[in-house]
């Protein structure tokens, strides 16, 4: 039997490749101690849980296609912290923000259309874009510089007539890095003079440390016809399993487009909704003591780090990424070595390799990404490990 050239051509998952070997390790009775992966082990605020078993209906029917009417107001109310005024047809609540990514790529792109990124980017944006038949055309941006934006003539240079819009995470996943104002207001001036859209993923937005500046491009009002956000909780409250995203965009004609896609699946899980409705009701109090986790955990990943000589890394500012350039040629490799080969009293560390996060061939070879999400004890071993791992692998 044949199968398509669509899912043929997808890539797995370079996030979860290496998990036969980390499942081998376990076996043998070493401690895997994951930085590989961006699940937070911070509690899910507790009113979700509360508010799913409260739930008391006799059925459990349907909901509307676009969400629930308490969580689109709770959503509208939300982005009023952050001075972003959204009608309640402009929201769309979607499963996870992977729906909304792959529905937004449908909506403004044919298949063999463009969409620009800078790399290295989420890895799913590249499996979003096969699945729509899309292609990605990398904005490269290098460890050295910090993973900044290139000039505006480089990007400009990698558009074409098949061009539709420009896709970025802000704060970055996978390197942390949080675009400045500059960069937010050039990014909107090329999608205006090229008329592109623009795919901001901003599910990272409250993790923003050192005084840094956060930006959305939905306060660029300019661009408010062709800015389309992405968001979701799964980071945010550490509610990676409940499955709530959401697209919004001042486009009301595009949000009507988008609709159809969402009454094409029905809906999305009333349950997760309702539990989503008191999450967006979380104090602010919650961000400000989860920051200062993070801030800590990244201090003490960096640090631990950038001990080992050759390392290439500038302190990232946002979400909960590390992406760090190596002294070796293949972190795959030292990624397979480190979960089968090295261990310090049966303990060990699972890393990314960061090739993955690229499209451009041979990229990211010697990188590897690191998720900062253990609590800060456990984190501290990781980290030591991981020195301890890299220097022997690299002698």
């Amino acid at each position: 039997m044949n199968y398509s050239k669509r899912v043929s051509s997808m890539q797995s998952s370079p996030i979860r490749k290496l998990s036969p070997f980390e499942e081998a390790a376990k076996k043998n009775g070493i401690k895997v101690y994951h930085l590989n992966i961006g699940q937070p082990d911070i509690k899910t605020p507790s009113d979700f849980f509360y508010a799913v078993k409260n739930f008391n209906n006799d059925v459990l029917e349907y909901c509307p296609s676009q969400g629930i009417p308490e969580l689109v107001s709770a959503i509208q109310n939300y982005y009023l912290n952050y001075d972003i005024k959204f009608d309640k047809d402009e929201i769309l609540v979607t499963n996870g923000g992977s729906e909304a990514l792959l529905f937004a790529i449908m909506a403004v792109c044919d298949p063999n259309d463009n969409i620009l990124t800078p790399e290295p980017f989420y890895t799913n944006y590249l499996g979003f874009t096969q699945a729509a038949n899309v292609n990605i055309v990398p904005i490269t941006t290098t460890a050295e510089d910090g993973f900044r934006l290139p000039s505006k003539e480089y990007i400009t240079s990698k558009i074409n007539s098949n061009t539709k819009a420009i896709l970025l995470t802000n704060p970055s996943n996978p390197t942390g890095t949080v675009y400045t104002k500059d960069e937010v207001k050039m990014i909107s001036e090329i999608a205006l003079k090229h008329n592109l859209w623009i795919i901001s993923d901003e599910v990272y937005r409250e993790f923003i440390y050192d005084d840094s500046i956060y930006t959305s491009f939905g306060n660029i009002d300019e661009v408010n016809d062709r800015v389309i956000i992405i968001d979701s909780i799964s980071k945010r409250y550490s509610a990676c399993g409940a499955r709530i995203g959401s697209i919004a965009s001042k486009n009301k004609n595009l949000i009507s487009q988008i609709l159809k896609l969402c009454q094409s699946r029905l809906c999305v899980s009333t349950l997760d909704q309702i539990g989503a409705v008191d999450l967006y009701n979380t104090p602010v109090s919650y961000f400000n003591n989860i920051k200062d986790e993070y801030n800590k955990r990244r201090d003490v990943l960096y640090n631990e780090l950038m001990k080992v000589n050759g390392v290439v890394c500038k302190k990232p500012h946002g979400a909960f990424y590390i992406l760090a350039k190596l002294p070796i040629e293949d972190a795959e490799d030292f990624a397979i070595w480190m979960l089968s080969k090295f261990n310090r009293n049966n303990e060990t560390v699972m890393i990314c390799p960061a090739e993955g996060f690229y499209s451009t061939k041979n990229l990211g070879e010697n990188e590897i990404r690191l998720a900062y999400i253990l609590n800060e004890k456990d984190l501290k071993r990781a980290a030591q490990i991981l020195k301890e791992g890299l220097e022997e692998y690299i002698k």
